[in-house]
């Protein structure tokens, strides 16, 4: 069996070296993007988009991701159309997410494929996982909202300010608190 490099691991949910060298070029050179990124002004929309282009696995027509925007690597983010993220948000994709069409992330969301074992010595040892996001089409995601690794979030959810997401939204349902719970369904399923 060949030997796994430390980003197949990572990209398949195994425990992985974050500090492997390829790794950390890989980010190096994310965060000197980013910096250009940050960087652009008001008027900067269609370069903006351009750039998104480049740093995103895949994005849609007409997204809207404004700076500040954080992220690990850039390349494991697969966002669809009318991609539409506030101002300050935070993406650590270690791990894919992928963002389905139509979608609105409000100021400050964080969104994290990134974990670290429950073990102290595995810690000590420097290894982490990472685990995928999954974001349906029109899903609405409010301001301060956290999204923790693994989940998913179907079609036309809604997650409400300052939401702790720990587990799976269904289609359709508005979920709220720390941790998220559903408190009702959507009543449109567009």
């Amino acid at each position: 069996m060949p030997i796994r490099t430390e980003k197949e691991k990572m990209l398949a949910g195994e425990l992985y070296r974050a500090t492997e060298p390829s790794l950390v070029s890989e980010y190096a050179g994310c965060q000197r993007f980013l910096q250009r990124y940050n960087a652009t002004g008001i008027d900067d929309r269609g370069k903006r988009t351009l750039l998104l282009g480049d740093l995103f696995g895949a994005v849609g027509e007409n997204p809207c991701v404004m700076p500040i925007f954080m992220c690990d690597y850039g390349s494991n983010i697969y966002a669809g159309r009318n991609l539409f993220v506030n101002y300050n948000c935070v993406f650590l994709d270690c791990n894919r997410i992928d963002i389905g069409n139509d979608v609105q992330i409000g100021p400050a969301v964080q969104i994290y494929t990134a974990s670290h074992p429950l073990d102290p010595q595995e810690r000590l040892r420097g290894l982490e996982s990472a685990h995928p996001v999954k974001i349906g089409n029109n899903v609405w995601i409010g301001g301060g909202a956290i999204i923790l690794p693994g989940v998913t979030i179907g079609d036309n959810a809604v997650v409400g300010a300052g939401s702790v997401v720990t587990r799976d939204v269904a289609a359709g349902a508005v979920v709220a608190g720390n941790p998220a719970r559903e408190i009702r369904s959507s009543k449109s399923t567009v």
